[in-house]
């Protein structure tokens, strides 16, 4: 026999008892809570709730009628549940209990000793499972110059579109214009001593050593490696990535390898195309604020910047475009769970690639002081 439709009611005629019918499931809990918004619920005396003629209840309406004994229970009524089957009595209980539990269960406070070893292993196992991460990208590169028919090309092709070539116009403007202001505060300074003409050894120097390769990692961090965090992301999120293994298909030769390659190719040329730009605008505003004229500029170039700045400059290009691809991908398998993993994966990226970034400059830096390159 079916239950019969779920309701609930205060019965003046009876004293103000409040009697519940039919089935109580799942099915009914949205009637039964537009019922329950109708009612003017008493308060302040003894309501008796009269549950015989339930037919059936499960989980969903035994927590509703626990809900609805709570909420009298607030408002300053005495309760008295009768009429409700064995079976239901215990469900009901067993919803009460649990809400006690959870009542009592608190979050664990964490003392300040304890709260930073936390931090400090979860930061350990990210660092241990990047090299890990690095090891598999290791093996599998071995692997594809042992068989370079497996390593694919189209893939490095598309990812070089990506990470180089539609990110010419904004590595362009931020590096011209960063050699604007390198060269207007250097010139401002240089003016007092009448040493103008030095501003191209400062424009030089500091864009192919320093400002050109860092200015376009860190722009290739936010663009590409971002990029890369949130296409492995959504795949891991859509279980396409375990797709590709049941079908033979390493992420690893697909996703990564190419991503990498395309930025080892993509980044130096990027970099190339930073210094220029970052020297014509320091060519720019020479001529504008000190009269310096372009020819008079690059002798002194020539005169003051080596090969080896340039070759400094790309040989550092090289190393953080490995860095970004490997934070990119890496973080991107990381993902788990909804695509509100992807976005706090995606930013923990680029925070991750950009300070790497330049703790290796830093890095090199002190290394080339030593070696006084």
């Amino acid at each position: 026999m079916t239950p019969s439709q779920a309701n609930i009611f205060i019965d003046d005629a009876g004293g103000g008892i409040i009697r519940c019918r039919g089935a109580w499931n799942l099915a009914q809990v949205g009637n039964l809570k537009q019922m329950m918004t109708a009612i003017a619920w008493p308060a302040n005396r003894e309501v008796v709730i009269d549950c015989a003629e339930v037919e059936a209840m499960d989980t969903a309406g035994a927590w509703l009628l626990f809900s609805t004994q709570r909420k009298l229970e607030h408002a300053g009524c005495q309760l008295s549940l009768q009429g409700l089957q064995p079976g239901f009595a215990a469900l009901l209980s067993m919803i009460a209990a649990r809400s006690q539990e959870a009542a009592v269960v608190q979050p664990p406070a964490y003392g300040v000793l304890e709260r930073l070893g936390r931090a400090y292993m979860h930061h350990l196992e990210q660092v241990a499972g990047m090299l890990a991460f690095i090891g598999e990208a290791a093996i599998s590169a071995l692997r594809i110059i042992k068989q370079p028919a497996r390593f694919r090309f189209r893939a490095v092709l598309h990812n070089i579109q990506g990470a180089g070539f539609e990110a010419l116009p904004i590595v362009g403007l931020l590096a011209f214009l960063m050699g604007v202001v390198v060269s207007y505060q250097g010139a401002e300074q240089l003016a007092r001593y009448g040493a103008s003409i030095f501003v191209a050894d400062l424009v030089g120097l500091s864009m192919l050593r320093e400002m050109g390769p860092l200015l376009t990692a860190i722009i290739v961090a936010g663009r590409s490696g971002s990029a890369f965090t949130a296409q492995i992301g959504t795949m891991q999120v859509t279980e396409e990535i375990d797709a590709m293994r049941t079908i033979g298909i390493a992420p690893m030769d697909l996703l990564v390898l190419p991503k990498i390659m395309a930025l080892i190719i993509a980044v130096p040329l990027l970099t190339v195309y930073a210094d220029i730009l970052g020297v014509v605008g320091g060519m720019v505003m020479a001529k504008t604020q000190l009269g310096i004229n372009f020819e008079d500029f690059l002798d002194r170039m020539e005169d003051a910047v080596r090969v080896s700045s340039l070759m400094v400059g790309l040989g550092k290009a090289l190393v953080f475009a490995v860095i970004v691809g490997i934070v990119g991908c890496f973080q991107g398998f990381r993902v788990s769970g909804s695509a509100d993993s992807v976005g706090q994966q995606t930013t923990v990226s680029v925070v991750q690639a950009i300070f790497l970034v330049i703790v290796m400059d830093a890095i090199f830096s002190i290394i080339f002081s030593w070696l006084k390159i």
